[in-house]
């Protein structure tokens, strides 16, 4: 008995913190501002305890901060950002050339297979769909250098960048995205490590004023209705 109640303890939380990771991914906590446990406790109907168990993770994973009586949504900063983008390149790079020296041809035609796959996606595709794909092609680079602790990290960074990403995606489009994508899985394929490492830098760093115009837009949908970003 005891065994099944923690075993529901640990779903619940698992839930919460789900949950709550994905309100502070797309900005539903405002930066600055001082979220309430209550509230989310009743929102999402628990108890305040895995509420604030949730949000504690959610400071050592890096989206939130304490503050007076409980916490905040870190803010959209441009330099954590470009350390975020900085940290993302780097162990891209060191993925990459472990896949370049453990990947089998098995796992690069599976990445090859993926990538046609997200290709017949139809027009429209939500953003955040694409930003998804987008991120399952790289951990499937970070897959093949067979690195859990690369991997574990990557996925965090991923996380943690996902709104800018939706906003970068916006600006992009997903043919270029897709066109980068084939090129560094033939590089890959290859095992051209200094061709790759370059389109892969290419495709993933952002300059200092994509950075800084992603963010005003970020804010823009933070703190506008859609309504008034329609008329902007």
């Amino acid at each position: 008995m005891k065994a099944s109640i923690s075993k529901v303890r640990r779903e619940r939380g698992s839930g919460v913190f789900h949950a709550l990771r994905d309100m502070a991914i797309s900005y539903q906590f405002k930066p600055g501002e001082r979220i309430s446990e209550i509230e989310l406790a009743e929102r999402l109907g628990v108890s305040r305890t895995p509420v604030r168990e949730a949000l504690a993770r959610l400071v050592t994973d890096g989206f939130l901060v304490p503050c007076t009586r409980g916490f905040m949504r870190r803010p959209l900063d441009i330099q954590e950002t470009l350390d975020l983008y900085e940290a993302r390149v780097a162990i891209e790079r060191e993925c990459l050339r472990l896949a370049i020296a453990r990947a089998d041809d098995g796992q690069i035609a599976e990445a090859r297979a993926y990538l046609d796959t997200s290709r017949q996606r139809p027009p429209g595709t939500p953003i955040p769909d694409l930003v998804e794909l987008d991120e399952g092609f790289h951990l499937r680079i970070a897959a093949m250098g067979g690195n859990a602790e690369l991997q574990r990290m990557l996925a965090n960074i991923n996380e943690r960048i996902r709104f800018i990403r939706w906003i970068d995606m916006e600006n992009v489009g997903r043919d270029s995205t897709q066109r980068e994508h084939r090129a560094i899985v033939d590089a890959l394929a290859r095992r051209d490590q200094a061709g790759a490492e370059r389109l892969l830098t290419d495709h993933i760093a952002l300059r200092r004023e994509q950075i800084v115009e992603a963010i005003k837009q970020g804010l823009a949908r933070i703190y506008l209705p859609a309504e008034a970003q329609a008329a902007a």
